[in-house]
């Protein structure tokens, strides 16, 4: 195993260490055991930055299930490395500000430090597995951790309603995804995604193309809170701060962006993923922009900024993805390949401005009491290294010089601007419709940061609607957004260094053409002289923006024309509510309690399912040219199984069932022998007397013996479904010598002793030829004893009483 292999696994190896530091070490914060962790994996990759910028890529194999083509590869280029930096240096950050933010003597801190570490590798998993079936499985884990940090205040309805929002809307979207990723399987024979693109060329023609794109897409939109499926964002709020920051600025929802920016070599230059990445996007953008305004909890303003921002570097990645249409060295693929550098210009600058604006509302929170704008206000001069932060997160977000969100603002309006004059996709009439979306959503933007900074940190100073009398943060929570800050101006002054090493080799991975053959758009300034119609469209943002914000009040009501009801929540928890009555209906008409109509259940569907299958692929088919022939002591045995199976049915007592049952075994044991099986006809021996013995030593408690009174109508239905499961069953037997679909495996079993040293063919099949099956059936019985354990064991635990306000 590599290193980066190991780099996965680390945080999801070392959370089992995490109890002990918890248990044994209570003077120290857990925090500080986990902080090296991902400082570690994030000095471990940037030692590949130089290999990655000269054109170097690394992948490393460890064999895992090969015979199904699945292997845990990890394939590490320029697009994989940004997110793995995102995941770990954000991460590192954001443990820091945590060791800070959750007290030690209230808080589970075991509990919520691996819930992180077990996210964190997971989304290392994600980005940087090259097998489309791991990569599956890292995904689903990503939502299954992401849905334990939710909820971790556990103890509020609106934590589990967050988190079972989350859970229910990206697992679909991931079970979509998963059955994309078995299409391009079906249409390439390989789940390793660099073979598919390599094979892109000859997949657009098949009509599993289409499909497979629409259901990655849909795993993707949901994954990253694309409209409509942004609404579990905001509910997502309801963790703690430190979860927020990380999950949702820096890892967790640009796990979709991170997808489609993969994927895009395999669809690019589609009219459809053009069309359908764009246009989401654009939407996605505008709504979160013109919902943030409205709110007045901080965390929920951010959680509709984040949506806008997913939404824009959405849209640069749909428009980007043009590129493919053109040839290498013509100007319209330079304008594309600027899209793309914009996407992933603004990825990581998002994550620089978003994580430090959390963790300041995290300070506001914690230092205040208080997330709601209408009771916050005057805190810049008692708080003012957090103001400082704030507006330099905010201006940034807004597009505002000198800081790294202007830039990638700029490049943004300039991809919207030249996406009309490329020509294709009927853009030259509908793509007019871009830059004017791009434009309001930019107003909007600034009129929510500006609200973000001026109504929580100017004006006048309520201490009385304030839970807490209101102070500067401690140092220790200071320094993560300052460090980030600090990064939102540095990234300003020297674009072309992160453009030069980072961006570049990120394009060059999604347009996997060689950077010399082609005229990439490298360049990354901040001024492009007075003619430049960005210059404007940015001086246009800040006058009507700042109109806006001046007179909030007098154009607020405009939201009142959207009635509340109306929304995509509302539908939400419509389906939600529905589908429990529906369920309960349901369950109530089949779960009786009688074992009769469960047995009828499974038996009809038993003869549903299988009979059609039969007669509708033609499989009944009898063969009997390599029938052995069957002599008189078979035909003995068989008419005594048959004799004794037909007597249970007419047995008087109880005893006289057991015993002809226990015939039935026996016969099989001696059919064992007749066959030279004696391993087998001891283990049926053994398994029959153990059988009858319990029987027997049960036989003094089982209810009186009885025949049961039932209609006519029962009995006459109880004889159809037992002719149609014996019929069916009898077709299956016969058919089976007609219809050989595999080579036999008896070869297996003859040379049990040479292949697998087992002298026992049992033995040899649970531990040897079905190993892996008899491990995970011993693996789920574990599971179960542990939450069986569990349930025992938990106990409510009391205090938690600090909690953030809602």
């Amino acid at each position: 195993m590599s290193w980066l292999n190991f780099a996965i696994f680390l945080p999801i190896l070392y959370a089992v260490f995490i109890p002990f530091f918890y248990k044994k070490v209570p003077s120290v914060h857990t925090g500080w055991f986990v902080l090296p962790i991902p400082f570690v994996l994030f000095i471990y990759l940037t030692t590949s930055i130089p290999d990655i910028a000269n054109g170097g890529w690394f992948m490393h194999t460890v064999s895992w299930i090969p015979s199904l083509g699945i292997n845990f590869t990890t394939y590490l280029d320029g697009l994989s490395l940004i997110l793995a930096l995102l995941i770990t240096g954000v991460g590192t950050l954001v443990i820091a500000y945590s060791i800070f933010y959750l007290s030690m003597k209230r808080e589970a801190l075991h509990n919520f430090y691996i819930y992180l570490l077990l996210f964190m590798g997971a989304m290392l998993g994600v980005v940087l597995s090259d097998n489309l079936m791991v990569l599956y499985l890292f995904w689903e884990l990503t939502s299954v951790s992401s849905f334990l940090l939710i909820a971790f205040w556990y103890q509020r309805d609106k934590s589990r309603y967050g988190a079972q929002k989350s859970m229910l809307i990206t697992v679909s979207g991931g079970i979509s995804m998963l059955a994309g990723f078995i299409m391009l399987h079906s249409m390439t024979g390989s789940w390793s995604v660099r073979y598919i693109i390599e094979e892109v060329g000859s997949l657009s023609d098949s009509s599993l193309f289409i499909p497979a794109m629409l259901l990655i897409l849909l795993g993707a939109f949901t994954k990253s809170a694309q409209f409509p499926f942004h609404i579990w964002l905001p509910d997502a709020m309801e963790a703690p701060t430190p979860v927020s920051a990380y999950l949702h600025s820096a890892t967790m929802v640009k796990a979709g962006i991170y997808l489609v920016a993969r994927f895009t070599p395999v669809f690019g230059g589609e009219a459809t993923w053009f069309w359908i990445v764009s246009m989401i996007g654009l939407v996605t953008l505008f709504w979160g922009s013109f919902t943030a305004v409205r709110q007045t909890d901080l965390k929920a303003l951010l959680a509709y900024s984040t949506i806008s921002q997913l939404g824009m570097i959405m849209s640069m990645l749909g428009m980007g993805s043009a590129a493919y249409y053109f040839a290498p060295d013509s100007k319209a693929f330079e304008y594309s390949s600027m899209a793309i550098l914009a996407a992933l210009f603004h990825l990581i600058n998002h994550s620089t401005f978003k994580g430090a604006l959390f963790m300041v509302v995290g300070i506001v929170d914690h230092e205040t009491g208080t997330r709601d704008i209408r009771r916050l206000g005057g805190l810049m001069t008692i708080m003012p290294i957090t103001f400082t932060f704030a507006a330099i997160g905010s201006f940034a977000m807004a597009g505002l010089p000198p800081f790294n969100g202007f830039l990638s603002k700029e490049m943004f309006f300039s991809a919207v601007l030249t996406a009309s004059d490329l020509g294709i996709f009927h853009m030259e009439t509908v793509g007019l419709m871009f830059p004017i979306i791009a434009w309001v959503a930019s107003v909007l933007t600034f009129v929510y940061c500006m609200i973000l900074v001026f109504r929580t940190f100017t004006g006048n100073y309520n201490p009385e609607k304030l839970e807490k009398s209101a102070h500067e943060a401690p140092i220790g929570m200071l320094i993560p957004p300052g460090i980030l800050v600090s990064f939102v101006v540095v990234i300003f002054f020297f674009p072309q260094t992160m453009a030069d090493y980072i961006l570049n080799p990120g394009v060059e991975a999604v347009l996997p053409i060689p950077i010399e053959d082609v005229n990439y758009y490298t360049q990354i300034s901040a001024w492009h002289g007075w003619h430049a119609p960005e210059l404007w469209m940015t001086v246009a943002v800040v006058i009507l923006g700042s109109l806006l914000f001046v007179f909030l009040r007098s154009w607020q009501g405009v939201y009142s024309l959207f009635p509340r009801d109306w929304s995509f929540n509302t539908v939400y928890n419509a389906i939600l509510v529905g589908s429990e009555k529906g369920s309960e209906k349901l369950t109530e008409k089949y779960m009786t309690g009688s074992l009769r109509h469960y047995l009828l259940y499974i038996f009809a569907f038993l003869i549903l399912a299988v009979g059609t299958v039969i007669f509708a692929t033609n499989g009944f088919v009898i063969d009997r040219s390599n029938d052995a022939p069957v002599n008189i002591y078979e035909l003995i045995l068989i008419s005594i199984i048959a004799i004794a199976a037909v007597g249970i049915i007419f047995a008087k007592s109880r005893l006289t069932a057991i015993i002809l049952n226990g015939v039935l075994g026996y016969m099989v044991a001696i059919f064992f022998v007749i066959f030279r099986a004696p391993d087998l006809a001891l283990t049926q021996l053994v398994i029959e007397t153990v059988s009858a013995a319990l029987f027997l030593l049960c036989f003094f408690f089982l209810p009186e013996w009885k025949k049961e009174n039932v209609t006519r109508k029962v009995k006459g239905f109880n004889l159809v479904i037992s002719l149609g499961v014996g019929t069916i069953v009898t077709l299956v037997m016969l058919s089976i010598q007609g219809n050989r679909l595999f080579d036999s495996i008896s070869s297996y079993f003859e040379d049990a002793y040479k292949l697998a040293g087992g002298k026992n063919i049992v033995n040899a099949i649970l531990a040897d030829f079905r190993a892996f099956d008899t491990m995970l059936e011993i693996l789920v019985l574990a599971i179960a004893g542990l939450g069986v354990y569990t349930l025992i064991k938990l106990k409510s635990s009391e205090g938690n009483d600090k909690r953030e306000s809602k």
